[in-house]
């Protein structure tokens, strides 16, 4: 016999190695195509959340800087206390009126009966 023969034992082994590649090609395909378009997909997201995000940032940074004197009280007669107790908590002393000219602290009991 010759040794360069193909045998029945060679070609068994030559056809499962065949079918084994064909196997890892299709497996390959297969899975490289849904892989490729979640990774797509994943950058698409990733790519609107940013512009999303720089969208809003600078929206709210152009915020800030649009402040008026106009909704500004004339804080001049205040107390230090009352000035700090109007820019923590939003509150105006009670001896200031709405008119503009503010009332004597002792102006009399507030409340009473």
């Amino acid at each position: 016999m010759d040794c360069c023969e193909n045998t029945k034992q060679n070609v068994k082994k030559e056809n499962k190695e065949n079918n084994m590649e064909k196997e890892n090609k299709e497996k390959k395909v297969k899975g490289g195509k849904h892989m490729e378009t979640k990774n797509i997909m994943l950058w698409a997201v990733i790519g609107v959340l940013l512009v999303a995000t720089i969208f809003l940032t600078v929206k709210a940074s152009s915020l800030g800087t649009q402040t008026s004197d106009s909704g500004k009280l004339d804080t001049t007669g205040w107390t230090s206390n009352e000035v700090m107790n109007y820019e923590m908590h939003g509150t105006i002393p009670a001896r200031v009126s709405s008119g503009g000219n503010s009332a004597p602290a002792s102006s009399g009991m507030v409340g009473g009966c």
